[in-house]
């Protein structure tokens, strides 16, 4: 079955992905979604909307951002595939969403969300799952952003990707060294700096085209 959202084709036959747990119990959500793309830098939606819907990645990077009173940009998030966002509590949007590059979404109406998650108390327990994992990533920048050297929160940052990325050996980073900058808490000065350091060190080594960069040590990174 398709539908047509905003002119373009919605499939409703996509399967969950596999890391999401419970995937059968997902599946009932297959006859709310509809497919959306978005271009690179292209709004999701913005601070303030009213939050009636939520995604989950299919394709691309989306980078959830909020602007501080005197103008900076603070990156609370870097969701890649399979990740979902657009959880608000409060009925608005507490911080605006973006795709970091070309991405597609699957789109999914809260109001009718509630209704399966009535009807179907596993695919509650998949989402309250999915909730509780983005809190504990929540908790884990937090201690990067309080307690960690610059040095550190960009090292953590190269494992962090990883692990959710390519896996161990290298890692493509969609985002701009300013995009970094904005959800490490630094300067994109520092940034770099610290990426050149890092290759200096043989820990990394950031490829000709800046957004790939391979891990060399990673027991020099985590240390």
């Amino acid at each position: 079955m398709s539908t047509q959202v905003d002119g373009r084709s919605s499939d409703r036959r996509i399967s969950p992905s596999a890391d999401i747990p419970n995937p059968n119990a997902l599946a009932a959500l297959e006859w709310i979604e509809a497919r959306r793309s978005f271009a690179r830098d292209e709004e999701i939606y913005a601070e303030g909307d009213v939050a009636d819907s939520w995604y989950r990645i299919i394709s691309g990077t989306v980078r959830i951002a909020k602007l501080l009173i005197d103008g900076r940009r603070h990156i609370a998030e870097f969701c890649l595939i399979g990740d979902c966002f657009g959880f608000d509590s409060d009925g608005m949007r507490a911080f605006s969403a973006e795709a970091v590059e070309h991405v597609t979404l699957l789109r999914y109406p809260l109001r009718a969300t509630e209704r399966l998650i009535d009807e179907d108390p596993r695919l509650a327990r998949s989402l309250c799952h999915m909730t509780l994992r983005e809190l504990a990533h929540a908790r884990s920048r937090t201690v990067r952003l309080g307690r960690m050297t610059a040095p550190e929160r960009v090292a953590s940052f190269l494992l962090e990707m990883s692990e959710r990325n390519d896996g161990p050996g290298a890692l493509n980073l969609p985002m701009s060294r300013v995009d970094i900058a904005d959800y490490l808490g630094l300067t994109i000065e520092t940034v770099s700096r610290t990426l050149t350091s890092l290759e200096t060190a043989s820990a990394i080594e950031v490829l000709p085209s800046s957004r790939r960069i391979v891990l060399r040590n990673r027991a020099a990174l985590a240390a």
